[in-house]
């Protein structure tokens, strides 16, 4: 059996990949780029486009391998709204697509796939459970819950998919939307919040997503959808002003009326000038909170990492970064 990894050489992909040499399992890679990185050394690479069935087709898939996708296109670098469509649906749909109809007819039956809790759209229950109603807010969260669909036919047809929707990843190599708040951090400035900052903000580690993953693989990739997100999530204030204290930075934090920002942002986004995708300030204010007790039960995966520990490592990277020190990481966009 082999495990491959479409768009391994991603975010969650390069901290997944090692995992599984580590249990003694064969690695394959397949991205549209490869990085410098020393588990290359030990498994097999291949260059793969997912927009192109022929190049997915070459990845040259077996009976008994496990698939992984995850392969995306994220909220960063930010899309003006003509061009979010063309932007998103191509690798997150099609290419989701091409790796299914190769599995089809290799006769490969098994497939880890990532999408994202943005399917949700507004918190309209909470704990938001995998029950929650979707209506995703644009074309990223649309292009992943397309995917779902795409994947509802294909267990018909007798394929064991387990999906993943996750908070916002962060971790080493990724910076994305944070770098804002770093600059705004470290130049003393006020930072502003999307309404009182009183709303607890959610995210997951990398190394708890790849975790996940492995997981679905040892229960035997079962036909389901798992949150994933970090446990007791503290309110924005704390989070960001444990944040400031840290960085011995004298930025204070400025609420405001959520309604009256995002109608801002939106005027901003109607004028092809963003400074936010809509997808992202739109539950800004709102408690998007996910429950992830539903992967405790069936795959024993509890997460390990602690927001405020996450950002705080985050914040350090990107400061050292900053202050000419190697970064190991490439930088890879955040949601």
């Amino acid at each position: 059996m082999r495990h491959v990894i479409f768009g391994g050489d991603g975010f969650v992909g390069r901290h997944l990949a090692p995992k599984l040499a580590a249990d003694g399992e064969t690695v394959v890679v397949a991205d549209i780029v490869k990085s410098d990185l020393p588990h290359y050394r030990s498994m097999r690479f291949v260059t793969c486009d997912v927009t192109d069935p022929v190049s997915v087709a070459a990845v040259g898939l077996r009976t008994d391998d496990i698939v992984y996708n995850l392969s995306a296109k994220m909220l960063s670098p930010i899309q003006v709204r003509a061009k979010r469509h063309d932007f998103f649906f191509p690798v997150n749909f099609h290419g989701t697509e091409n790796i299914i109809q190769a599995m089809d007819r290799a006769g490969a039956q098994r497939l880890v796939h990532y999408t994202t809790d943005m399917i949700y759209g507004h918190t309209v229950m909470l704990p938001m459970t995998e029950d929650h109603p979707v209506a995703p807010l644009g074309e990223y969260g649309l292009s992943k819950l397309k995917t779902e669909e795409l994947a509802a036919e294909w267990r018909k047809r007798g394929m064991s998919i387990s999906l993943f929707r996750p908070r916002l990843i962060i971790g080493p190599g990724r910076l994305g939307i944070l770098e804002k708040l770093f600059k705004l951090i470290d130049w003393n400035l006020p930072v502003p919040m999307i309404g009182s900052g009183r709303n607890p903000y959610q995210f997951i580690s990398v190394f708890d997503c790849a975790e996940a993953a492995r997981a679905a693989w040892k229960a035997g990739v079962p036909n389901e959808a798992y949150n994933l997100g970090s446990l007791n999530p503290p309110p924005v204030k704390k989070l960001l002003g444990d944040l400031i204290r840290h960085a011995g930075s004298k930025s204070i934090l400025l609420p405001t009326p959520g309604w009256a920002v995002k109608r801002t942002l939106d005027l901003l986004d109607w004028l092809n000038m963003p400074i936010m995708d809509p997808e992202q300030y739109l539950i800004a204010d709102e408690e998007c909170v996910l429950d992830v007790s539903k992967a405790e039960r069936q795959l024993g995966w509890v997460p390990q990492y602690r927001d405020e520990d996450m950002l705080i490592a985050a914040y350090n990277e990107y400061r050292a970064k900053m202050d000419g020190h190697a970064v190991a990481t490439r930088q890879v966009p955040a949601e």
